[in-house]
């Protein structure tokens, strides 16, 4: 992924003004020099959700989401920086670094505006035929499935009339042509075919992609129509059929309802289910935050899109052979990607759709939800012998690998249910999964990686010494850019990560560079606090202060130096070297009474 410029960054963060933007999400209402609005990212009464238009930042003194107007348009759109920049520089009409002066980037990009045009006339054109005469058979198939038209204008259901060309002329006459058509997967050629004795050859035609099918819009998280689905009402296969990769559309990094799933907010879980009709079925019982993979088993892609929009993901496949083959790829998947995931157990072998219908939304939310290592157990058990002592020894040696990595306490839970289900001592199998413990040895490159980059630094551990929080409000003071260049050094921080973070500053790294830059939001919240937050008015009272908090750090550095002299005079066997440094210890300790330290 490219770097933007920081120049442009800094551009374009002046350019959208952070009380404007957040104003279109929360009331905001002025108090002294800081806007305040009930936090968007947790339920609270009490507004203490703070925006400082002054430094460009958020802050949120309940749950400590924090950041800069890219930060808070990510966490609110579920988007990525890169997406986040794009959203904003198409907003504030700024072309992005890369791409000015680039015929073909204005080509590609207006070449995908008519793509997603095209759609949308045709996903119209779909829902229109829906309640015609020529879309009566889908509506009865729709209806039979017990959605209500509420539910399909919802989704923007349609139908494919039965027609060879319909949908390829009405688009035609609308202005679009043939190239774009069959570039958007709406239309394909049919070959032309060859010339025989009985008859002459024919030119090749176009035609339309779906027809006598139920229709099936793709949207994405912005609302663009990017793509169809088409279900079969005949004996037509395959049964269901979706469009092919196109310049809008790629059914590898997209899911079915992510427009909707936009729209949630404080969602805890995303529930991914199997089939279009499992996402409208679930939402028309008010089931929040449904989706589906589109014709694919689930990809890498798919699982950091869903991550982006909850902390968890169910998996609620079909309960068929096929879906519980593909729940446990779907593990394999989200915990190569450290998404968090559970397992919904629908009985008898039923899909979501036929639960929630034949038992109701109050079932569904009653289901079990299990986790990773208990469906897989389950699987096994499923899939071996436990009436002979080579199926049980098998079994046994398969969860101790599946349970191994687990917490004292989960492990423990696996354990006794092992032990009732192969007959083994808990001893016998707690050496087995002994034998399977991930070793923990850490490189040398990562051990010493926290003293690199601030930006993979920086984490939320409590601060509670003097002399660290001494450090912390050093680093606030100096981000104020009011201290003498000269007032501050290095080795006044002997926290590794705040001199990580002071030697960022000094060599220009803005505030809120640093702080998008974080990995993780109990990072961006930290820095936030740090960075953007000066506990002092005026330049006197911060020089005042930020000498305060030296005193404090130095005299501490004396004392450990102390300390330490003091420690090698106790195990010194020498009378001159113990002299030399009794002479060192009692220097630094009239500097350290005299306050000079």
């Amino acid at each position: 992924m490219p770097r933007f410029p920081a120049s442009w960054l800094d551009d374009l963060r002046d350019r959208s003004d952070i009380v404007q933007i957040v104003s279109s999400y929360v009331s905001l209402k002025k108090n002294g020099k800081k806007w305040w609005g009930l936090c968007p990212f947790h339920g609270e009464k009490t507004a203490s959700f703070s925006v400082d238009s002054e430094k460009q930042f958020y802050y949120c003194f309940g749950c400590k989401a924090g950041g800069s107007v890219i930060n808070f348009v990510m966490e609110m759109e579920h988007l990525t920086f890169y997406e986040a920049v794009e959203w904003l520089a198409e907003r504030a009409h700024m072309p992005l670094p890369q791409m000015e002066n680039d015929a073909d980037y204005q080509q590609r990009k207006s070449q995908r505006e008519r793509l997603y045009a095209a759609n949308k006339d045709a996903a119209r054109f779909y829902h229109e035929t829906l309640y015609q005469t020529e879309g009566a058979d889908s509506l009865a198939y729709l209806k039979k499935r017990g959605l209500s038209d509420g539910v399909i204008r919802k989704f923007g259901l349609g139908a494919a009339p039965n027609s060879y060309d319909r949908l390829t002329r009405h688009l035609l006459e609308r202005g679009y042509t043939l190239e774009e058509l069959i570039l958007a997967g709406l239309s394909v050629k049919k070959e032309a075919e060859a010339a025989t004795a009985d008859h002459p050859s024919r030119p090749e035609r176009v035609r339309d992609m779906f027809r006598n099918r139920a229709m099936f819009p793709i949207i994405d998280a912005y609302g663009n129509v990017l793509a169809f689905g088409g279900r079969s009402l005949g004996d037509a296969q395959p049964k269901y059929l979706n469009t092919s990769d196109t310049p809008v559309f790629n059914k590898r990094r997209g899911v079915f309802a992510a427009n909707l799933l936009r729209k949630e907010r404080h969602l805890d879980r995303v529930i991914l289910v199997e089939g279009y009709m499992d996402v409208i079925s679930l939402t028309q019982f008010g089931v929040r935050g449904v989706c589906a993979t589109l014709g694919t088993a689930l990809t890498s892609e798919q699982a950091q899109l869903l991550h982006r929009f909850a902390p968890l993901v169910y998996l609620s496949y079909d309960g068929d052979a096929a879906g519980q083959h593909a729940i446990l790829r779907g593990l394999n998947i989200l915990a190569a990607e450290n998404v968090p995931a559970r397992v919904l157990d629908f009985p008898e072998g039923m899909d979501p759709d036929e639960f929630i219908r034949a038992k109701g939304a109050e079932a569904f939310d009653a289901l079990p939800a299990l986790t990773p290592e208990s469906y897989r157990i389950r699987r096994l058990k499923e899939e071996m012998d436990l009436s002979t002592d080579e199926g049980k020894m098998n079994f046994a040696r398969e969860v101790a690998k599946i349970i191994a990595p687990l917490d004292p306490v989960a492990k423990d839970l696996h354990l006794r249910d092992l032990m009732v289900q192969t007959g083994f001592s808990r001893e016998v199998l707690q050496e087995q999964i002994q034998m399977n413990v991930p070793r923990k040895d850490i490189p040398a490159a990562q051990a010493t990686a926290t003293h690199n980059d601030a930006r993979r630094q920086i984490r939320a551990t409590p601060v509670h010494s003097e002399t660290d929080l001494a450090q912390e409000m050093l680093i606030s003071l100096y981000a104020s850019g009011n201290l003498p260049e000269d007032l501050v050094t290095e080795e006044d921080f002997q926290n590794p990560e705040l001199k990580s973070i002071y030697r960022s500053l000094r060599e220009g790294v803005s505030s809120l560079q640093l702080i998008e830059q974080a990995p993780d939001a109990d990072s961006r919240s930290r820095l936030t606090r740090l960075l953007l937050a000066p506990p002092a008015e005026g330049m006197d009272q911060m020089i005042i202060l930020a000498q305060q908090c030296l005193k404090t750090i130095r005299v501490a550095g004396e004392k450990a130096r102390m300390d330490a002299i003091m420690a090698e005079i106790e195990h010194c066997q020498d009378t001159n070297q113990r002299a030399s440094l009794l002479a060192q210890w009692q220097e630094l300790s009239v500097k350290s009474r005299a306050g000079l330290a």
